[in-house]
């Protein structure tokens, strides 16, 4: 394992002059594909695990939602064509001379997903789950035989996780996850769960514009829905007001409208996502693992969420890199940024990576020489005990979307 940790040149992302941060919310079509697969993992992990003794191989990280029909009206609409969640990629149907009835545990768990999340979305009739799972190639499921220690990683793949998130970050996480809190829909049950927040941020001053459909069955005309809007804006621009962090916000909601013009100038949703008719969506095009997108950030090169958590590099480095990230600038004095990437190659230990880096902005007056050591210490501690990070990882112990 080649290890690397250097210091970067360059000024953090909170004092540079301008900062782009976007967060799809849990009614986002993009978001109801990872939320599903990423429960529907941790389902089939348990599964696995009561049936055969132990996780088998399987990835359900590719998922699409294709957009179904609705009409929509003043005071409630009605669904012509359900929306359809097609699950592919692979999965292990027979372990230890076990029948594990994958398809079953697929629909049950996708369609409590949306039970648990999405409260006027009905599976059974504003839902098709097609379930296009194929088993696992003899190779790949090999990696899961028992032999000790850390198995083998399935994929060559590099991946990037970064702390502090900046104030900007924080306020555009933080006003989706506030929208779609109980309260918040208990003072607001017209509000669905369709928000996007896009953060634009200038030297100091914040832009939100703000998407999020309001429900249609509780929205009698077009009066009533520019009244209830209002009332959210109010609110939504004060909650932004106090967790701003010092910043100048400005708050734009639903900037599509257009009084007068009816039903057809207006954000209304039937089921509270725009799947139900006007956005497909597909697990990775969402946010992060740290649950946002942050433009001025590096990338990873893969999704995580429905990927095996034992295995699966794409989805271990994925949220494992942030969580060093997040020790070291918690523990390490001295810094003001710090960026983690892991490379694997496949058939390695998923312990020992191909490359283990970080690069460190440093406060004025600290050197490198002074954090290195401790830098090296968190890395290799958090890779010897990846193996509890990884069981963690599959019960859901940790944000992946």
């Amino acid at each position: 394992m080649r290890r690397l940790i250097e210091a970067l040149a360059t000024t953090p992302l909170v004092n540079q002059r301008t900062e782009i941060v976007e967060r799809k919310g849990l009614g986002h079509p993009d978001s109801i594909c990872d939320g599903a697969m990423e429960h529907l993992s941790q389902v089939m992990a348990r599964e696995y695990v009561e049936r055969s003794g132990a996780i088998q191989h399987y990835n359900f990280d590719k998922c699409l939602l294709a957009a179904g029909s609705v009409e929509h009206r003043f005071g409630g609409g009605r669904v012509l064509a359900p929306m359809r969640l097609v699950i592919g990629d692979r999965a292990t149907f027979e372990a230890n001379g076990v029948a594990i009835p994958v398809a079953d545990v697929a629909r049950e768990a996708t369609a409590a997903w949306f039970r648990a999340n999405l409260p006027g979305v009905h599976p059974d009739r504003h839902l098709e789950i097609d379930v296009a799972l194929r088993p696992a190639s003899p190779e790949l499921a090999g990696l899961f035989r028992p032999g000790g220690g850390p198995p083998p990683a399935n994929d060559t793949s590099a991946l990037v996780g970064y702390a502090p998130l900046t104030p900007t970050e924080q306020l555009v996480l933080h006003t989706e996850q506030y929208l779609n809190s109980p309260a918040f829909k208990a003072r607001f049950p017209e509000s669905g769960e369709d928000v996007k927040v896009m953060g634009v941020r200038v030297d100091a001053a914040v832009t939100l514009t703000v998407a999020m459909p309001l429900l249609e069955h509780l929205i009698e005309s077009e009066a009533a829905y520019f009244q209830r809007k209002a009332a959210v804006e109010e609110d939504l621009t004060a909650f932004v007001a106090r967790a701003a962090g010092g910043l100048s916000t400005t708050v734009a909601l639903n900037t599509l409208d257009r009084p007068g013009a009816g039903i057809d100038g207006v954000y209304l949703s039937l089921l509270g996502t725009s799947a139900e008719d006007a956005d497909s969506g597909q697990v990775g095009r969402g946010n992060r693992v740290n649950g946002i997108i942050s433009l001025h950030r590096p990338a990873p090169a893969e999704a995580a969420a429905g990927k095996n958590p034992i295995s699966h590099v794409g989805k271990i480095y994925n949220v494992l890199s942030h969580h060093i990230a997040g020790r070291i600038y918690a523990e390490v004095p001295g810094l003001a940024e710090v960026y983690v990437w892991l490379c694997s190659q496949i058939g390695q230990p998923v312990d020992r990576p191909e490359l283990a880096a970080a690069q460190v902005v440093l406060q004025p007056g600290v050197a490198l020489d002074r954090v290195q050591s401790r830098i090296s210490e968190i890395i290799d501690a958090e890779l010897a005990g990846i193996g509890r990070f990884t069981a963690d990882l599959a019960v859901g112990r940790y944000r992946v979307y």
